[in-house]
């Protein structure tokens, strides 16, 4: 032991400092339930109505305070003190939540006890007789494990879960309870398998669920979503609390509305996502789902946080025909391209392998390098490097030719039709390829741009340049088309990343071996797949909503999660989340035999080692689990214990379907299951006593995966709750771990020990080598998601503004303010343009285009207008909003008696009729509900007015931005060759855009809002709209979610204009001055 950790452990590790500081917690609790005990099932359940009252004084309280500040904000005309009142409100509700989580913790131990108690009972009794109560009654009509008998209620401890009828056999062990006070506080629980985390989360899931505001359990799939709802449910409804799942209702389906509104809402991270973003692009508050984000429990939370985080959820809606990329057009010439290319690296890799077998190791290996840029995933080639000295030939010639920034590249590369990086999964053309592509097309110039600014230099006219840009934008196309196709033939491999069913090319998630339904590559790689699959080319879409996994569990006020590995992300879940790392004990010691790697030189020595153990394994009566990282290789075992007629069940993401039943049988002696990852989340593979026996569950891994936690994934299905099992990793160098990051001395070491055909390494230096890779790897992957979020993170701060935007306009409440700031800030901004030349005509024209009002500067003086340009803007904001106001109060007077005579009318049978206004140029239909109309004499028009307008304007250009800034983020890539940073700059042009988008959604909508009018026409032309708008779709991890064409309450029929060259230029001037 070094002197250093000598020191560090003076003081304990983090996980001692941790237990020691919640330890004395536990015996509090265990007092609380020798009291408890004490207690008839009425008095427990009083319990739960007595904390709900204690925390429902202090909301009231609060809630009293702020609905007394709303009143003023409606009565207060000034709108900075409106401001200041809206202040006050947003600190009030921070206020309440902190008090709300100083009872919480006051109560606590109680809670945790009185939970334990209820769930001892479970176990004990059959049958819990309790004083019925409404809530029993309810409940009694949709469930069968309550009954109702006159005054009495009747719950059966069991009931069904998942399918299955079980009965409650849970209590909570010492270790849980620290596990729930882990997460009560806000942290990651990190708990062995087996150790019952569901069961965990039922203790800080009752104590947050007493506030009435919600409490989210989020998990990794909707199976676990439906079963732990299920499961656990029965325990909090028996202390009066509404449980539900959303993932058993449509999206926007009010079911779905109501699963919000339950105390407690069990659901898929991807539906909490999509259901976010849908609310913020509905047109009405009665589409609206999701409460305020107030506390969620995330089940698998690395799984959740980490490994879904590297995409984003994305609502998307199809682009235009005329833009959809023709990779049908262009597949046989990638496909020749390809062929000539597989050619030539074959005959380089035979030439190479003659040089080297007569000792000409310099010309042998730059063959050999060569052949490896060309194709790296070539079957021989890889098979080649497995044998003595290769792998380090190949690194040798490599370092030659990197160093001084690769200037002698152009040596390997000139003689390929195409290089590939394929760590960084990059290709790029050669000279000798686009020669090859240009004598097929018959054209020099085909896929070759031109230089766009030296061409414009030589147009005589506008047509010319529209035709040369034109000619650009069809080859850039071309260019992109033919780059993805390259990708898919060269770096994607079917049954590897992905899977064809059904003729639809299925992404098959390289963390867990799920198929991740739905979700397709991006930037057009998903199509290029389809075409070399000969499957249907669907559609290129747009982002119309997105946001990252990592923004949105963000808005939560509290956070948390468990899983059984989370230690090796620790800093990442700190750095991102600010989420604590907590390990939490096993309840019994893990006695699982964790053996160091094997490690083979070939793949095929590997494979045949791993049929032995399993022979071995089966012989002495042990259920093995096998793991594998791909379809490919899972069917590849199969195949092999089929020749030694072992019987086998086989899971990966071709057959996910059956996995419930194949994990149920897989601790049944002597059974064979082989799996993909997705056996290392969520499923416990149960043991006889038999088995236990003869030595527990046996895990065999066939590769060693990028990510240390996967691994430990896999080696935790076995010696859960203390009981016996094993665990043997069996590596090649031939595995893409291995070949790509693993260390250069285990390739050295081998071919020193000359090792021959079939020999194995197995040494605990060698393992911590392999890991060391390991952790290379989960370095790079932390830089990519950290990346990522640096990006998602500047959309991010423009998505809390427009979607605030958006919620005040929906809501209402704040709608007015916003609208007088956008008065005041387009007065600011035409004000502004014209202060180096205050010319008295040129601004009465623009504001007489803006608010339709030639009266507003009639006699205001201009001439200072440098000096004075903030007390003029505030003084013309406060005449201009008068003026509106009259023009509210006339259209209210125009349409109200219009709507009193249709709702008066015999034949009237109308819910929502469409109101249409103009601009004169422009028209928008506005939705407004008939009876609320008559019931508030005609206020609601005004208001759906204001609102349809807003939502219209702000819906149309920020569509437009989203695609500006995935067009952005695209073309600040190509700064790293000229040394400067995407990031930044991609920051400093989003700001501009973001400020250009603000004041293009001010300028239209007030201008709108100024000189729309009722047109004259027949009442009889207004519109029945008796269905409202929904916004339909399925969701999942990651997926590109599409919704059909976007009909709104506000519908526009006409073309949005762009600034102006000098509007930008003055918006420019403005931030510059800032």
């Amino acid at each position: 032991m070094s002197f250093l950790s000598s020191i560090l452990n003076f003081f304990g590790t983090k996980s001692d400092r941790d237990m020691k500081e919640l330890a004395p917690n536990v015996k509090e609790i265990l007092a609380h339930e020798t009291h408890f005990d004490q207690l008839s099932n009425d008095e427990l359940r009083q319990k739960t109505q007595n904390f709900r009252l204690e925390i429902s004084l202090i909301i009231e309280e609060f809630n009293t305070k702020i609905q007394d500040l709303k009143i003023k904000t409606e009565k207060e005309q000034d709108r900075d003190q409106k401001e200041e009142l809206y202040k006050q409100i947003d600190d009030l509700e921070k206020s309440k939540h902190s008090s709300i989580n100083d009872k919480l913790d006051n109560i606590k131990l109680e809670a945790f006890a009185l939970i334990k108690e209820t769930a001892k009972r479970f176990n004990d009794q059959d049958l819990i007789k309790v004083n019925v109560t409404e809530f029993d009654t309810l409940l009694s009509e949709n469930v069968d494990y309550v009954t109702v008998n006159g005054a009495e209620a009747i719950w059966n401890t069991s009931w069904v879960s998942g399918g299955v009828m079980k009965k409650w056999d849970m209590i909570h062990y010492d270790v849980q309870l620290i596990g729930g006070l882990v997460l009560h506080g806000g942290k990651i629980a990190e708990m062995q398998t087996g150790e019952g985390k569901t069961l965990v989360s039922t203790l800080p899931i009752y104590l947050n669920a007493l506030t009435g505001l919600g409490v989210h359990v989020v998990t990794v799939n909707d199976y676990l979503a439906k079963r732990d709802s299920e499961w656990m449910g029965p325990l909090f409804e028996f202390h009066g609390l509404r449980v539900d799942c959303i993932d058993r209702y449509k999206p926007n389906s009010e079911e779905r509305k109501h699963a919000y509104q339950a105390d407690i809402t069990y659901g898929t991270n991807n539906e909490f996502g999509f259901d976010y973003l849908r609310d913020n692009m509905a047109h009405n508050a009665a589409d609206l789902v999701q409460r305020s984000h107030n506390f969620a429990i995330i089940d698998e939370v690395d799984s959740v946080l980490i490994d879904d985080a590297r995409t984003p959820l994305i609502i998307s809606g199809p682009v235009p025909r005329d833009t959809k990329q023709e990779f049908q057009a262009l597949k046989p010439t990638i496909e020749k391209l390809v062929k000539e290319q597989r050619n030539f690296v074959n005959n380089e890799l035979i030439s190479g392998k003659s040089m080297i077998s007569e000792n000409n190791e310099k010309d042998g290996g730059v063959k050999l390098f060569r052949a490896y840029r060309g194709l790296p995933k070539t079957k021989s080639l890889i098979k080649f490097l497995s044998e003595e000295g290769m792998k380090t030939l190949l690194q040798k010639t490599e370092n030659f030719y990197m160093q001084e920034q690769s200037k002698n590249m152009h040596i390997i590369d000139d003689q390929l039709f195409f290089t590939i990086e394929e760590k960084n999964k990059a290709i790029e053309l050669t000279d000798k390829g686009l020669e090859f592509l240009s004598t097929l097309s018959g054209d020099s110039s085909f896929f070759i741009l031109p230089d766009i600014g030296e061409e414009l230099s030589k147009a005589n006219n506008v047509s010319e340049k529209e035709e040369i840009i034109r000619n650009y934008s069809v080859k850039s196309e071309r260019i992109h088309t033919l780059t993805q196709l390259l990708k898919a033939y060269t770096l994607f491999e079917k049954d590897v990343d992905y899977v064809v069913i059904d003729d639809k090319v299925k992404i098959v998630d390289e963390q867990t071996g799920r198929i991740m339904e739905g979700r397709r590559y991006s930037d057009g790689l998903h199509q290029a797949i389809e075409a070399k699959e000969n499957c249907k080319i669907e559609d290129a879409t747009q982002t119309l909503a997105s946001i990252s996994l990592q923004n949105y569990f963000r808005m939560y006020k509290k956070l948390a999660g468990m899983t059984g590995t989370a230690e090796t992300e620790a800093g990442e879940l700190w750095d991102i989340y600010k989420l604590d790392v907590v390990s939490v004990p096993t309840n019994r010691p893990v006695v699982r035999d964790d053996k160091n790697d094997y490690v083979y030189k070939t793949n095929r020595e590997k494979y045949n080692a791993v049929i032995e153990e399993i022979v071995d394994l089966t012989t002495k009566n042990r259920p093995v689990l096998v793991g594998t990282t791909s379809v490919e290789i899972s069917e590849l075992i199969s195949r092999l214990l089929r020749t030694v007629n072992i019987k086998h069940n086989i899971l990966n993401a071709k057959l996910h379907q059956k996995e419930a039943d194949i994990v149920a049988e897989a601790g049944n002696p002597g059974t064979v299951t082989i799996a993909t990852n997705m056996a290392g989340r969520g499923t416990d593979i149960k043991l006889s006593e038999s088995v236990i026996e003869s030595g527990g569950l046996a895990i065999i891994g066939t590769e060693r995966h990028d990510s240390r936690r996967v691994d430990r994934q896999l080696r935790g299905r076995s010696g859960r709750q203390g009981d016996p099992g094993s665990s043997q990793f069996f590596v090649s160098l031939e595995d893409n771990l291995m070949r790509l990051f693993g260390s250069d001395r285990i390739a050295k070491l081998m071919d020193r020990m000359g090792l021959k055909e079939g020999e194995v390494i197995q040494h605990g230096m060698v393992t911590k080598s392999i890991e060391r890779a390991q952790k290379k790897i989960e370095e790079n992957n932390y830089g990519i998601r950290k990346r990522l979020l640096e990006y998602d993170d500047v959309m991010n701060s423009q998505r809390e503004v427009i979607y605030k935007r958006r919620k005040n306009a929906l809501l209402g409440d704040r709608l007015s303010l916003d609208i007088s700031n956008m008065i005041y800030d387009t007065v600011y901004a035409i004000l502004e343009k014209h202060i180096d030349d205050p010319n008295s005509k040129e601004l009465e024209s623009e504001f007489l285009m803006t608010f339709s009002n030639e009266n507003l500067i009639k006699d205001i003086n201009f001439s200072n207008l440098g000096e004075s340009i903030d007390q003029l803007a505030i003084d013309m904001t406060r005449d201009i909003q008068d003026s509106y106001n009259e023009k509210l109060s006339r259209i209210k007077d125009d349409a109200f008696p219009v709507i009193k005579r249709i709702y008066e009318s015999k034949d009237n049978n109308y819910k929502n009729i469409l109101i249409p206004f103009s601009d004169g140029i422009k028209n928008i239909n506005i939705m407004c509900n008939l009876e609320t109309a008559i019931n508030d004499d005609g206020r609601s028009i005004i208001s759906s007015f204001e609102r349809g307008i807003i939502l219209s304007y702000i819906d149309k250009t920020w569509k437009d931005h989203l695609k500006s800034m995935d067009d952005l983020k695209q073309s600040v890539q190509g700064a790293v060759y000229e040394q400067k940073d995407p990031l930044l700059i991609y920051k400093f042009e989003s700001f501009n855009l973001f400020s250009m988008m603000l004041e293009e959604v001010n300028n239209n909508a007030i201008s709108f809002l100024f000189k729309a009018n009722l047109p004259k026409r027949d009442p009889n032309e207004l519109r029945n709209t008796p269905i409202e708008r929904k916004i339909e779709g399925t969701a999942s991890r990651g997926k590109e979610e599409k919704l059909g064409p976007i009909k709104s309450d506000a519908r526009n029929h006409s073309n949005q204009t762009q600034l102006s060259r000098r509007q930008r230029r003055a918006q420019e001037r403005k931030m510059r001055r800032g």
